[in-house]
């Protein structure tokens, strides 16, 4: 079995579950997992655990992402972005300055309140948010605050005019955000309805655009019995967080999994991840009843 992160381009038109239901069959294995769904109509990075990885699934899913977004002015729609209905249109000629545009965006970046999109799949009463949306209603929905890390204006221009008007933004954000949201409200800062039109994360779990190889590509290489230059072991991942060389004598109780002494890079991370000779061996949490001692959060074979 194969282990490690395999960064997947996904293309235009494929769930992520596509994506996973097509690589079982390409790599001839069941435990492969994504880290976070993207929508129909977006292509872009898609970090996927394979083998033992599969246990860093959700630490990946919660990482920062990166995203390349079109920006369209003068219409919404239901869905917030370009497969939606048109909800709210605006013909009139707009004229709008480079700066602001880049005051909108910096209003929006740092803490932002966001409400999930009825097009979305955020539980509600148990139920999805877009089954509501496809029965026609329109429910109340909790907002939620997440974390706009920068947003850069790409387009060089000065003045945007038109009876529509379009531009392109890189997003740095943390998790949870709806894209197309932000498109939404950066059209209200600017006084007009808006939609996102297209979008690319160019960025997850620490892998970008480059890393990514195609299925295409993937299946060729399987051919040629050289998919193992696309695996990227879990310690890539997991470079985001402190790391400790654990001495020779401690590894049977890493082994074991038991509770130890909490080490001082515990006292403001969420996790430290135990490593012997480059390879990681577990993810360690503060303990949550046990004051000065932490506990095993994940655990990974000493033989893989």
């Amino acid at each position: 079995m194969k282990h490690g992160i395999l960064p997947v381009w996904k293309e235009r038109g494929m769930t992520s579950h596509d994506v996973v239901f097509k690589l079982r069959k390409i790599l001839k294995m069941k435990k492969i997992g994504h880290t976070g769904t993207l929508d129909p109509e977006v292509e872009g990075v898609l970090p996927i655990c394979l083998g033992d990885a599969t246990r860093i699934a959700s630490l990946i899913t919660d990482t920062g992402k990166e995203y390349v977004a079109t920006v369209t002015i003068g219409w919404s729609t239901e869905t917030e972005d370009q497969t939606g209905a048109v909800v709210e249109r605006d013909d009139s000629y707009k004229q709008l300055t480079r700066e602001q545009i880049e005051n909108a965006l910096t209003q929006l970046t740092g803490e932002i309140e966001q409400t999930p999109p009825m097009y979305s799949a955020v539980k509600v009463n148990g139920k999805r948010l877009y089954e509501y949306a496809r029965e026609g209603k329109v429910i109340e929905r909790p907002s939620r605050i997440v974390q706009i890390d920068a947003i850069e204006l790409l387009d060089d221009a000065v003045q945007f005019e038109g009876e529509a008007i379009e531009f392109s933004i890189h997003v740095s954000c943390g998790k949870g955000t709806y894209i197309r949201t932000l498109a939404v409200q950066i059209g209200e800062l600017l006084g007009y309805p808006a939609h996102m039109s297209r979008l690319e994360r160019t960025m997850s779990g620490g892998f970008r655009t480059e890393q990514c190889v195609t299925l295409g590509d993937l299946q060729q290489a399987v051919d040629e019995e050289n998919e193992a230059q696309f695996i990227r072991p879990l310690e890539e991942a997991l470079a985001q967080f402190p790391q400790v060389e654990i001495e020779r004598a401690m590894l049977p109780l890493i082994e074991n999994g038991q509770v130890l002494p909490q080490l001082d890079l515990l006292m403001n991370e969420p996790y430290v991840v135990c490593m012997h000779e480059e390879k990681a061996l577990a993810i360690y949490m503060q303990h949550p009843t046990k004051e000065g001692l932490m506990k095993p959060f994940k655990m990974f074979p000493f033989n893989r």
